[in-house]
C-alpha cells in the first residue's frame, strides 16, 4: 500500500482547537447496515446488555520540557516512555544535537544528562527530584500536533480520561476522552460492563509517515499491560456470547498483541 492511497481533504476549520464543554456531547459515527450519525451521550443505544467494553487506564503525562543546553541552545525535551524514577527515553528537538556526556539545564534548574542514544531516542538520567516529580512542577501536556496552540491548564484534565490511573503515556487514548463518569454508570445498569488494560502510548504517535510504502514505516514499541482479572472477564464475556468493544486503538493493539502472545 502507498501513503498516497490514504490522502484525503480535512479542512482545518474541522479541526476542533478545544474540547466539547461536556465529554458526551461530542460526535459519534457508527458504521453498520447503515450510517448513523449520532452523539456520544448516544452510545448505550448501539450496545446490549452482556457486553464488555475494553478501556484503556494509562494517565498522559505532562512529558514535553524546555530548557538548554550548558552552551545556551534551547531544547525541547518529549519523553517517550519512563524507564526507573531517574531515567527515560526521549526525543530531543535542538539546533545542534546534544553530545552523549552532556547536560540540559531545565526550567526549574534541574538537570538531566545525556547518556545513549539509539534508534533515535536519547536516555536521559535526571539528578535531583525523581522524573515525575520535575514533569508535575515544569512538564507541559504534549498536545497532537494538529491542535495549533499551546497547552493550558485545563489540557491536564481535559486531556485524560476520566478513569486515568496510571502514568505513562505521552498522548491520551483519544476515544475514551468522551466518556463521564454518569454514562459508564449508566451502562453498567443496563447491564454493559467495562474492564481495564493499560498501554502507555509512546511519542511514536506523533511520528508522522515519510515513507512511500507504509510497510516501510518503523513504528516505536509500546508497553501493555492486561491484569490476570482483566483477562478472565473478557474470556468469561466471549463463553457467554458477548461482545468485546475495545475502546480505541490503543485497547485494540493490547488486544491484538495479547492474543499473539497466548
Amino acid at each position: 500500500m502507498k501513503l498516497s492511497d490514504f490522502d484525503f481533504d480535512l479542512p482545518k476549520s474541522l479541526i476542533a482547537q478545544f474540547p466539547s464543554e461536556k465529554r458526551t456531547d461530542s460526535k459519534l459515527l457508527v458504521a453498520g447496515d447503515e450510517i448513523v450519525d449520532a452523539t456520544f451521550s448516544e452510545l448505550d443505544d448501539f450496545l446490549r446488555a452482556g457486553d464488555l467494553l475494553v478501556l484503556n487506564d494509562t494517565r498522559v503525562i505532562p512529558a514535553r520540557l524546555f530548557g538548554q543546553k550548558e552552551s545556551g541552545g534551547k531544547v525541547e525535551i518529549l519523553i517517550e516512555r519512563l524507564l526507573s524514577d531517574t531515567q527515560a527515553l526521549a526525543m530531543i528537538k535542538a539546533s545542534r544535537a546534544p553530545k552523549i556526556g552532556s547536560f540540559v539545564v531545565l526550567e526549574n534548574g534541574q538537570r538531566a544528562e545525556v547518556v545513549d542514544k539509539s534508534c533515535g531516542l536519547y536516555t536521559l538520567s535526571f539528578s535531583g527530584t525523581a522524573i515525575l516529580d520535575c514533569l508535575n512542577e515544569v512538564g507541559h501536556v504534549p498536545l497532537p500536533p494538529y491542535i495549533e496552540r499551546g497547552d493550558k491548564k485545563e489540557d491536564l484534565s481535559r486531556y485524560q480520561t476520566v478513569y486515568a490511573q496510571n502514568d505513562g503515556a505521552v498522548a491520551a487514548p483519544t476515544a475514551g476522552l468522551h466518556f463521564d463518569e454518569a454514562l459508564l454508570a449508566r451502562l453498567q445498569k443496563q447491564g454493559i460492563e467495562h474492564t481495564f488494560v493499560t498501554l502507555h502510548v509512546g511519542a511514536g504517535t506523533f511520528q508522522p509517515v515519510k515513507v512511500d510504502n507504509i510497510k516501510d514505516h518503523h513504528m516505536h514499541s509500546e508497553v501493555y499491560q492486561v491484569s490476570v482479572e482483566a483477562a478472565e472477564k473478557i474470556k468469561q464475556t466471549r463463553a457467554k456470547g458477548g461482545r468485546i468493544v475495545a475502546v480505541g486503538t490503543t485497547a485494540v493493539r493490547t488486544l491484538e498483541s495479547m492474543a499473539l502472545k497466548g
